[in-house]
């Protein structure tokens, strides 16, 4: 995420002035489109941006149950952090401990229990170990999940594994492990699927047992078997970002690729292979341990299965409070090479091979990279951003490369093909003095926050609406835009607002979320020259003609804002088009509410959302009143 947003907005000014400024008049305003004036908005514009931020992928879109699965949260000393596993039995029935026994070389930890207590003399149900998940564990009645860890023993083992109800003795799913004919002396993996026959959102899974003796695990998961496609994405929200219908994903951060410190950054080799493997780091910038189960693979996968290109972000020897010199920056150069060949390189090439053993032989369709995040300024940047274009232009000229230095105020004074600019709304006219030279512009994480936005409000989304429109009519220079943060874990708040809400069970949109989705069509469609003659500085009003994909029909579509607080008269002129509008197969989107402060929350999820009616008459004149504090785009069919 950006620290460096302005959230002033100078439209937004005016609303907030007239929110105490009662208007008396209905004024008018008019949009004067000119079809015969166009240019084509770039394929890429509009896309999505995805951050290891409020748990939005460790217990949110990576559907792994299981917080903390290898025990090895704090790092690899031991004894480990096992929380939040709590032991299930008191101290003169089981102890607990860890140890680095595990055979899992980049994993060495493992969980200890020394059972005690035998059969009768155990408390009923056992003594064990207790994972609550992230919140709670969300359990619903049919549904089945894979369970998956390893153990080991000194004797023969009689393991239960449950999935128990929030109220400690309802289990919800629940299966024996046995082995009294079996030696598991050495690790042995256990993997076993359970139907839960009922429904409960905050679960735990237990392990536990009535068995004297010394038991050993190590790598526990629990997976729900309904990930979309069984990739390990949750399925609900995994719909929620394809319906943005994103062009482009762009992949892991954010502050969360660089760390606070470098010890703490994500490096891509650590993210990849079996889940048992990876060692999971400690994100440092927002204050809580991943197992990495949404690594480097997951998100190109993820890519794929949105139907957009991957942008990947990767370190670039630079973390919030250290830095790689530039003399010294070869290994982080070399570490972005192999994870370009990872992505795209042959079946047969080094780390291709390994891409292919993970069930990908095909390459990842990866044309975008991006050295750092919002580095640019500090003091090693620019000679370390060179090492990584030259060596990256050399062997993949086709990539494109993407600086974090600003070239909206002046051009660039080194090679790129993008720019990021994160400095949100000084202005929706921000673009229209910007060099029109040079590498394009890559907004890569819009958003209005603080006072102005609340959790998400329609007043964030009023102002969003009218910045993106002028990043349309400046789309020959801004090739790809995103909003930022994506997902909010509602039990972790460490960034509001987003554009996706979720607890274990439900989710969500913000009016932010909903106003990205009149901005889905606007990647690959045509920018038409509009005039807005207005006395109101309250309106502001775009054109664009596209194709829908779906149905294969042409429509004009023009989006509106009202900032007052009154009704105001709109006119739409459409003048020099080849064909006419049709009277019928037209429609109006609408997105308000009564208060401008509103917002969208569990109990009243869609209080803010897009409101389509249709549109009757519709000709290349129309004349229509535009609710006070709204968004109102109409798709007119041609």
């Amino acid at each position: 995420m950006a620290f460096s947003h302005s959230f002033l907005f100078s439209l937004i000014v005016c609303l907030v002035i007239s929110k105490c400024q009662a208007t008396a008049n209905v004024s008018i305003s008019k949009l004067v489109i000119d079809a015969s004036s166009r240019r084509p908005i770039p394929d890429t514009f509009f896309g999505a941006f995805f951050e290891e931020i409020n748990h939005a992928g460790a217990g949110g879109l990576w559907a792994q149950l299981v917080n903390n699965t290898g025990f090895e949260a704090g790092g690899s000393s031991v004894p480990s952090n096992i929380y939040p596993w709590t032991i299930i039995g008191d101290d003169s029935s089981i102890i607990v401990s860890t140890d680095s026994s595990s055979c899992f070389e980049r994993n060495k930890v493992a969980l200890r229990m020394d059972i005690l207590c035998h059969r009768q003399s155990c408390q009923p149900g056992g003594v064990g170990i207790s994972n609550p998940g992230f919140w709670g564990m969300n359990i619903e009645q049919g549904k089945k999940y894979k369970i998956v860890f390893y153990v080991r023993s000194l004797g023969p083992i009689d393991l239960q594994v449950s999935f128990v109800g929030s109220n400690d003795t309802v289990k919800l799913a629940s299966t024996n492990i046995r082995s009294f004919g079996l030696k598991i002396a050495n690790w042995t993996r256990m993997e076993t699927i359970i139907e839960a026959n009922a429904t409960n959102h905050n679960s735990n899974l237990q392990i536990t047992t009535s068995n004297r003796g010394v038991v050993w695990l190590d790598q526990v998961s629990a997976m729900p078997l309904d990930t979309y496609k069984g990739h390990g994405f949750r399925s609900d929200l995994f719909q929620m970002v394809a319906d943005l219908k994103p062009k482009f994903f762009r992949f892991p951060g954010g502050c969360f690729v660089e760390g606070d410190y470098l010890r703490n950054a994500f490096r891509w080799k650590d993210t990849i292979g079996a889940y048992e493997e990876r060692p999971g780091h400690f994100n440092d910038m927002w204050g809580y341990w991943t197992d990495d189960g949404f690594g480097f693979f997951e998100g190109l996968q993820l890519s794929e299965d949105l139907g957009a290109f991957p942008v990947w972000v990767f370190n670039n020897g630079i973390s919030h409070h250290d830095q790689v010199n530039t003399t010294t920056i070869s290994p982080f150069v070399q570490e972005a090479l192999d994870g370009i060949e990872f992505a795209r390189g042959s079946p047969t090439s080094q780390w291709g091979s390994l891409r292919a053993s993970m069930g990908h032989p095909e390459p990842f369709d990866l044309r975008f990279v991006s050295v750092g995040n919002e580095d640019c300024g500090k003091d090693n940047y620019l000679g370390n951003y060179l090492k990584f274009y030259e060596a990256i232009k050399r062997t993949y000229p086709d990539i494109q490369i993407i600086s974090n230095c600003d070239g909206s105020d002046q051009p660039l004074n080194h090679p790129a093909d993008l720019y990021e600019f994160h400095d949100m709304f000084s202005k929706y006219t921000k673009f229209d003095n910007a060099p029109r030279s040079g590498p394009k512009a890559f907004v890569s994480e819009y958003a209005v926050w603080r006072e102005d936005a609340g959790a998400g409000s329609l007043l964030a989304a009023l102002g969003e609406a009218a910045f993106l429109m002028g990043l349309e009519k400046n789309s020959d220079i801004v090739s790809m835009v995103a909003y930022a943060p994506l997902f909010l874990n509602t039990n972790d708040r460490k960034w509001i607002p987003d554009a996706i809400v979720f607890n274990s069970y439900q989710n969500y949109g913000t009016p932010s979320y909903w106003l990205q989705q009149l901005f889905t069509n606007s990647s690959g469609a045509t920018l038409l020259n509009s005039t807005l003659q207005s006395s109101s500085s309250s309106i502001v009003a775009s054109a664009i003609e596209y194709k829908d994909s779906q149905h294969g029909k042409n429509y004009l579509n023009v989006k509106v804002v009202n900032f007052g607080n009154a009704t105001e008269n709109f006119e739409i002129s459409i003048n020099c088009l080849n064909s006419s509008v049709q009277p019928f197969g037209s429609s109006m989107v609408l997105l308000t509410s009564a208060n401008v402060m509103d917002e969208n929350s569990f109990s009243e999820p869609n209080k803010i959302v897009l409101q389509r009616t249709s549109l009757q008459n519709a000709s290349n004149d129309i004349n229509v009143g535009l609710p006070p504090y709204s968004v109102t785009s109409f798709d007119l069919l041609i």
